[in-house]
């Protein structure tokens, strides 16, 4: 299992990309570039969300979808101007689209997959869930729910009128926003899990005399040993002013016999 899983990392990592834009969206190469670092995980595909107006052939079957054609399609917000444009090409069925973040991570144990899923879940990616196949390929998809689909022309002629196609543009740009804010906390409960993992697995699996527990140990004696000479320093400073104020011979302070002298 675990010399397939370095093949398949390594095989997925030297693929071209296969999407349409041929490299990873701007919003998550965080998110990529810090998972495929990662030995225990590389991904298999994304989308940091889009807003897409595609046109099908009316009375389409499921089959004959493949072949629509994509009007306007954007990773960022989209303008009213924008939607009317690509509206106004629409000779068949369109259909305006809002849809979320999606990511799918190979992963090299179950337990590498179940601390993927406690991240996309606390970081409000709730329709996120992993599979297992035949082979042993171990599959987390990071997914959300608040997507958007709404139908805009029918054989190319309007279905809605300008003011609800605002209100849609508007909807559309709250629910890209929405998307990046959760994106942004996946990004930040990502790293602070890899990093917890990372240090309980280093607890555990050093033994007494690895590298690693010999160089805390030396650590903590050098700290020790440093705070013993500042202490011997600070004991030493101490019994140099006391000497200097209270010397042997020279002293300003009166003897008592001196003082008991002045009532005789």
């Amino acid at each position: 299992m675990e010399k397939s899983f370095s093949q398949w990392k390594k095989q997925r990592l030297n693929r071209l990309d296969q999407s349409k834009k041929r490299s990873v969206d701007r919003d998550i190469e965080e998110v990529v570039a810090l998972l495929n670092s990662c030995e225990d995980f590389f991904t298999c595909s994304s989308c940091s969300g889009r807003i897409i107006l595609i046109d099908e052939p009316p009375e389409s079957s499921e089959v004959q979808k493949q072949n629509c054609v994509w009007l306007f399609v954007s990773h960022d917000k989209c303008t009213f101007d924008d939607l009317m444009s690509a509206v106004a090409k629409s000779s068949g069925d369109a259909v305006l689209k809002f849809e979320p973040f999606v990511l799918h991570v190979q992963c090299r144990r179950l337990e590498d997959a179940q601390l993927m899923h406690s991240v996309a879940i606390n970081s409000g990616f709730r329709n996120s869930g992993l599979t297992v196949g035949k082979t042993g390929k171990i599959i987390m998809a990071v997914r959300s729910t608040h997507g958007l689909e709404v139908p805009l022309t029918h054989g190319g002629k309007l279905l809605v009128d300008e003011e609800y196609i605002h209100f849609l543009t508007q909807m559309a740009g709250q629910k890209m926003e929405e998307n990046l804010k959760r994106i942004h906390r996946f990004y930040q409960n990502l790293q602070s899990a890899l990093l917890m993992d990372r240090v309980q697995k280093l607890q555990i699996t050093d033994p007494p005399n690895s590298p690693t527990h010999r160089l805390e140990t030396e650590m903590k004696d050098g700290e020790e040993k440093e705070k013993q000479n500042v202490y011997k320093r600070r004991r030493r400073r101490e019994r140099h002013q006391s000497d200097s104020c209270h010397g042997d011979g020279d002293s300003s302070v009166p003897e008592l016999s001196d003082c008991l002298d002045l009532f005789a």
